[in-house]
């Protein structure tokens, strides 16, 4: 039987990159996978993806920064489907630069979409999970939640802090069956990480740093991190609460 049959997943930021895979891989274990991304194309286009390939799949368009909407969005799908037992809050935001460098506007626009949308997220479906018995959260954070990278202050502190947020949530709903997981992944290949070749001066030199730097040599994949994903939502993480599960080749050590 696949791993996640009869489940209801909810993904945020699922238009591309890990969002996407993590989407896919978990319809492919046999959840009913609802899309969300704020490009409500893309998001149409991912869940078209799934069920192309015989799976099940429902797609919005939705930012996360509209807290009614998030809210209402995954109060529908209860309604919808009479669950909802995973979340996948993926979406997320990078500036580069320093303390002198990132705006304002950037810091806050960091902290409203790498902490406070997750922590809204979570929030809609806590008291939906704890009425049917337990859940899976999984939040999305990096591995620049548990290092800390040179001149990306905005991107470093608010991973941290939804890594310490997810913890915190993980102790107190841990007797409730609901687990909170965190996801760091490192330099996977997606335009996420615009901001970094910005950084480093262009493609050739982000290249150079992951060949030289991450001790695997490579960049890792969507498809990697979508089974990582799998995981965290299964029963095959049933006993693992309050994790940051780091998936970055080596970066780290």
């Amino acid at each position: 039987m696949p791993l996640l049959a009869n489940k209801i997943a909810f993904v945020t930021g699922a238009g591309s990159g890990i969002g996407r895979a993590g989407a896919i891989a978990m319809a492919q274990q046999g959840a009913q996978v609802i899309v969300s991304d704020l490009d409500a194309k893309k998001s149409t286009q991912v869940a078209n993806e799934i069920i192309s390939k015989g799976h099940n799949a429902t797609s919005y368009g939705l930012d996360v920064l509209d807290d009614i909407a998030l809210k209402a969005i995954i109060d529908e799908t209860v309604k919808t489907f009479g669950n909802i037992d995973i979340l996948h809050s993926h979406a997320g935001y990078q500036t580069e630069g320093n303390l002198e460098e990132v705006s304002i506007e950037g810091m806050d626009l960091s902290w409203k979409l790498n902490v406070r949308s997750h922590f809204i997220a979570s929030r809609a479906v806590v008291h939906h999970m704890r009425k049917q018995g337990g859940g899976s959260i999984i939040i999305t954070a990096s591995n620049s939640g548990i290092q800390y990278d040179r001149e990306m202050i905005a991107y470093a502190t608010t991973k941290h802090a939804v890594v310490a947020m997810t913890r915190q949530m993980a102790a107190d709903y841990a007797k409730e069956n609901i687990r909170f997981n965190a996801l760091c992944p490192g330099f996977i290949d997606t335009p996420f990480n615009a901001g970094f070749e910005k950084q480093m001066g262009g493609r050739d030199q982000l290249e150079k740093y992951v060949s030289d730097t991450i001790p695997m040599g490579r960049w890792g994949s969507t498809e990697e991190v979508g089974q990582s994903i799998v995981f965290l939502a299964s029963d095959m993480s049933s006993f693992m609460t309050g994790h940051a599960l780091i998936i970055d080749g080596g970066e780290c050590i």
